[in-house]
């Protein structure tokens, strides 16, 4: 039997951006903020490569100002949130960046509960609060809250709520979103490189081939996306999301070997403990939904 097209093109996008470290730190001589300018320009250019391709410009023409402002906010929040996560993985913080990632789905619950009326349910609310403790309880024993993982779940969270809004396709909303900073990004090398510190053309072949490919690589994982959520449940691919920051995490304590002691563990291990919650309870309403629609469509 074969496999499921949207389970292959999900596999694809969460492993790409479960690997996402590796391809950061090879990069790791070049500065974060050049590293990000870098990939707001190329992935411009790539993902207008692919929308020339498939001929897909109609959007433009039905672009109206209020998409276009929800895409310019969603892209401040999506820039910075590049931005943190690049230099935290280049910092050493790959197993932090990790614990955002797993937060962020119940952060994404909050935000719908706050902004778009949406009533999350009881086992989600517990799921919201367990995490919430091993949140408390690492600020406890750290002294100082997991600003990192914080951000990247919030940012990515309030980047997702302008994104629904918009109401735009993946390929097409990044072309969006990158083409509305592509010129500050641009200019920005510009002033890097007039001052002698741009790294593009000056460091090795790898590098800067790097850096060009930096928009292949942050466009490929949302365009499989985009394929694998026309063809998946959103409970797969809630559940399927969670690959990324377990690759993640993978990656920080045995490839970069980050600390993990026994304090991160208890922390960590309670907030996995939200998060299986939360995906036990999307199959189990899954199940309950289906069963509930085959009862009503029986004669």
């Amino acid at each position: 039997m074969k496999p499921d097209a949207g389970i292959l093109f999900a596999i694809g996008a969460f492993a790409l951006w479960g690997f996402f470290p590796v391809y950061w730190k090879l990069l790791l001589n070049v500065p974060a903020d050049q590293i990000l300018a870098h990939r707001m320009v190329w992935s411009l250019v790539f993902v207008c490569a692919v929308l020339g391709v498939q001929q897909k410009w109609s959007w433009v023409r039905n672009l109206t100002l209020k998409v276009a402002s929800l895409n310019l906010v969603g892209s401040v929040f999506l820039t910075s949130n590049w931005f943190v996560y690049i230099w935290a993985v280049n910092s050493g913080h790959v197993v932090e960046t990790a614990l955002g990632y797993f937060i962020n789905p119940l952060m994404s619950v909050v935000l719908g509960a706050l902004f778009l009326n949406e009533r999350p349910r009881r086992m989600q609310w517990a799921a919201i609060g367990t995490a919430a403790c091993g949140v408390v309880y690492l600020s406890v024993v750290h002294g100082t809250p997991p600003w990192i993982a914080l951000f990247l779940a919030v940012s990515f969270a309030v980047y997702g709520l302008f994104k629904k809004k918009a109401h735009l396709g993946a390929a097409e909303g990044l072309a969006l979103e990158t083409g509305l900073i592509f010129v500050p990004a641009l200019v920005y090398l510009m002033v890097m490189e007039f001052k002698g510190q741009g790294q593009f053309g000056h460091a090795d072949l790898r590098t800067n081939a790097l850096l060009v490919f930096s928009g292949v690589a942050t466009a490929l994982p949302l365009l499989f996306f985009a394929a694998a959520a026309r063809r998946l449940t959103l409970t797969s691919l809630g559940i399927m999301q969670y690959l990324a920051p377990s690759i993640q995490f993978a990656l920080g304590v045995f490839l970069y070997n980050e600390p993990f002691t026994l304090q991160r563990f208890i922390g960590f291990g309670v907030i996995w403990a939200g998060v299986a919650l939360y995906a036990i309870e999307l199959v189990l309403y899954r199940r309950k939904s289906n069963k509930l629609s085959k009862a009503l469509i029986q004669p």
